[in-house]
């Protein structure tokens, strides 16, 4: 079931941490090369409780930030979230399969998903930064109609830090051209 959240408190941040349970390991992993004597369960409750400050005190104040997620059976299978820079401009970020659940479709489904939804509002654009690495990422996006826009990604909402190490990913929709 595809899920619109727009505030935090409708978020589980367990099945949240549980989805991105490999980004946080390696920010405990990185937190530990700083403090060799942090343990890694210690290190891991720092991470995910940083993440989930990022998003109650920064992520959710800013107007216009939601996250969708795709949940089945008590799992989050996918979520991303997105961010109105403008009326009818968008920036997707944090696009994360659960790592019990990768390469079944449910980061494209939920892409897709979301675009449908976006689509009942009139026309729209989403950028979003892909690591030039991240093969499968890129792919996905690609399935789902985005472009490769530009050859360094904009941070459209963290002062525009332009990221060399990704791609700028474009997906544009004009109402009147699908007529």
């Amino acid at each position: 079931m595809l899920y619109h959240l727009t505030e935090y408190k409708q978020i589980n941040p367990r099945l949240l941490m549980d989805l991105y349970a490999e980004g946080n390991e390696e920010n405990a992993k990185d937190a530990m090369g700083e403090d060799p004597e942090l343990p890694f369960e210690t290190a891991l409750a720092q991470a995910e409780e940083g993440f989930l400050a990022f998003l109650r005190e920064t992520f959710f104040s800013r107007p216009g930030s939601s996250y969708w997620i795709w949940e089945e059976e008590g799992v989050y299978l996918s979520a991303l979230r997105l961010s109105t820079i403008e009326p009818g401009f968008y920036y997707l970020e944090a696009l994360e399969t659960h790592p019990d659940y990768r390469r079944r479709g449910y980061a494209a489904g939920l892409l897709r998903a979301v675009i449908a939804e976006l689509k009942k509002e009139g026309p729209f654009r989403i950028c979003d930064c892909v690591h030039k690495k991240n093969l499968p990422s890129l792919a996905t996006h690609l399935a789902c109609g985005f472009t490769v826009a530009a050859e360094a990604g904009i941070d459209y909402l963290y002062g525009g830090e332009v990221k060399d190490w990704s791609y700028g990913m474009e997906y544009r929709y004009d109402a009147l051209a699908s007529l």
